[in-house]
């Protein structure tokens, strides 16, 4: 197994191997997360994304019970539980993509980032965390998983980023103004939180897949425990009896009987926390345990759900909204319970469970590592930023099937790339510098001698007189367009649309002093970028797809972890 751990739990039963729960938090899931990997100091068992989405749609069905049918003590009820909310800034980053965009129908839809925190800074999550040695430090956000809800709402895409999974990280600024620059190396992927919340986390996920991000979720180790017994219980399956736990005493502690068992509290929290034990050890097997659970959570929820028992309905909202710290579009009772009826016009048939296509890194000093792998992870990314389906079976809504000239279609909407540069200064006024990047980030190929004064001189027979081909070059596999202050942010998208280049290539950076063009790998020669290939129409077999209706997956079990 390559997956390292670098926060050991301690025996604690609780305590999975690496990091906060199994050893590592599993990588990528609703509840928990993320895992296998290291970074240093782990907790946590990102077991909190599922229960999360679940825990929105109870409480729906909580407020419209003692709120929408009780009076005076029904509104008393839902001010307490809006002041009970916790807050925190959506994105911290300088890279502000602005919400998801309407389609051609006037249908939106909507990104949210899971994010499962390995916090232990109270008693609670310290008996379920362990790691003595990791009490009261900086959290790591080692489970993340990126919701995507269609615009039709016919169905619903996860991707989850394995813990392990190294990143640039973007500068990201404190509300109170502390600023965390941008990395000069790779860091861990679950580090993001500690450079000033959950804002950074969004911000790094921005940065790296160029995806809008409208809301964030975290749950911490007691939210998943308490939302767990609440709910009353999820099927998984396993096909051997399986004990996490090593010689050394590490491991989540889980213990469970070949075949199907209905687990919760803390014993959810240790599945979604499971590393040793689960396929091969890594935090990628933790990450398959996460999307079984979230997708058999969320068919016992359509099976199950009831609004009968008043104070049960009581108790489920009181968790969900005491698990959970969400961004500030989230900061109101009546808002969540949007959400949750939006989300639950998805069958479990249409929801897709994947996880990112990585490649362990080969670079030093990373062994166990990974990293995503160059084309089919940008192939999923770009689903999504497309609004594809991962099932491949498209669209299930009449209006996005039907013709965009039909009399009631809205009038396709102007690119938000074509809406800023409509603000620009005139091109004979914008500065820009011109770089060679034409090599690759991977180095392999020779940049194109003298291409930077070609695309120079093709901006200056569009009127872009103030142009520098500059003697630095740069590395990039696609063309990009960066910019230094907001004040140029609409001049640089001008510049991307007179060179027919796509808003998403248009980013804010602190490593540069003006416009500067950095002309790709994919941009070699010719007057204008190649057209981009067609779009995947499914998720690449690396993601590892599961369907919500699949009530047969079971886990592999590791050789040396059944009883």
């Amino acid at each position: 197994m390559r997956h390292s751990d670098v926060r050991e739990e301690g025996a604690s039963a609780q305590a999975d191997g690496d990091i906060p729960g199994d050893g590592a938090s599993a990588p990528g899931t609703v509840p928990p997360q993320r895992g296998g990997s290291r970074s240093a100091r782990r907790g946590g068992a990102r077991p909190t994304r599922p229960r999360r989405r679940r825990v929105l749609r109870w409480v729906s069905s909580v407020l419209s019970l003692l709120i929408l049918g009780t009076a005076a003590a029904g509104y008393l009820y839902y001010r307490h539980l809006n002041g009970s909310i916790q807050t925190d800034a959506l994105n911290l980053g300088e890279n502000k993509l602005g919400g998801s965009k309407p389609n051609a129908f006037g249908q939106t839809p909507l990104n949210i980032l899971l994010i499962g925190s390995d916090a232990r800074n109270d008693a609670e999550n310290q008996a379920l965390g362990g790691a003595t040695e990791t009490f009261d430090g900086p959290p790591l956000a080692d489970v993340q998983m990126l919701l995507h809800l269609s615009a039709d709402r016919s169905n619903m895409s996860v991707i989850s980023m394995p813990r392990d999974t190294m990143l640039m990280m973007p500068k990201c600024t404190e509300p109170g103004g502390k600023v965390h620059p941008a990395s000069k190396g790779l860091v861990q992927t679950n580090e993001s939180i500690q450079r000033g919340g959950p804002g950074c986390t969004v911000a790094a996920w921005s940065e790296l897949t160029k995806i809008p991000i409208d809301h964030f979720m975290m749950i911490d180790f007691k939210g998943v425990v308490r939302m767990a017994d609440a709910i009353g219980g999820v099927p998984v399956c396993v096909e051997q009896n399986v004990h996490s736990r090593t010689r050394d005493g590490k491991g989540s502690g889980l213990k469970l009987p070949k075949g199907t068992s209905v687990i919760q509290g803390e014993t959810a929290l240790q599945w979604l926390r499971t590393r040793y034990g689960f396929e091969d050890g890594t935090d990628i097997g933790r990450t398959h345990a996460q999307h079984q659970y979230m997708n058999s959570m969320a068919r016992e929820f359509r099976k199950n759900a009831k609004l009968s028992n008043p104070v049960k309905l009581n108790s489920l909202a009181q968790a969900a909204i005491e698990a959970m710290v969400v961004d500030t579009g989230l900061n109101k009772i009546d808002k969540l319970f949007d959400l949750s009826m939006e989300l639950k016009k998805v069958p479990p048939g249409r929801i897709t469970m994947t996880t990112m296509p990585w490649v362990y890194s080969t670079k030093p000093g990373l062994d166990g590592r990974v990293e995503p792998k160059a084309g089919e992870a940008e192939d999923l990314f770009r689903m999504v930023r497309e609004d594809i389906a991962l099932d491949g079976q498209g669209s299930g809504s009449p209006a996005a099937s039907a013709s965009p000239a039909t009399p009631s279609a809205p009038a396709q909407q102007p690119s938000p790339a074509a809406t800023a540069a409509a603000t620009a200064a005139p091109p004979a006024k914008i500065a820009v510098t011109v770089r060679n990047s034409t090599g690759g980030k991977d180095g392999t190929e020779a940049k194109v001698k003298g291409r930077a004064s070609e695309v120079a001189a093709l901006l200056t027979g569009k009127g872009f007189t103030k142009v520098v081909a500059d003697t630095q070059t740069g590395a990039e596999d696609t063309s990009v367009i960066r910019y230094a202050t907001d004040a140029q942010a609409a001049d640089a998208a001008a510049v991307a649309t007179a060179l027919g280049l796509p808003a998403t290539s248009v980013q804010k950076s602190d490593q540069v002093a003006g416009i500067v063009v950095f002309v790709g790998n994919d941009w070699r020669s010719g007057g204008s970028p190649a057209a981009p290939a067609p779009a995947p129409t499914k998720a690449p077999d690396s993601a590892h797809a599961l369907n919500g209706d699949n009530d047969q997956a079971c886990m592999p079990i590791q050789p040396g972890f059944t009883w």
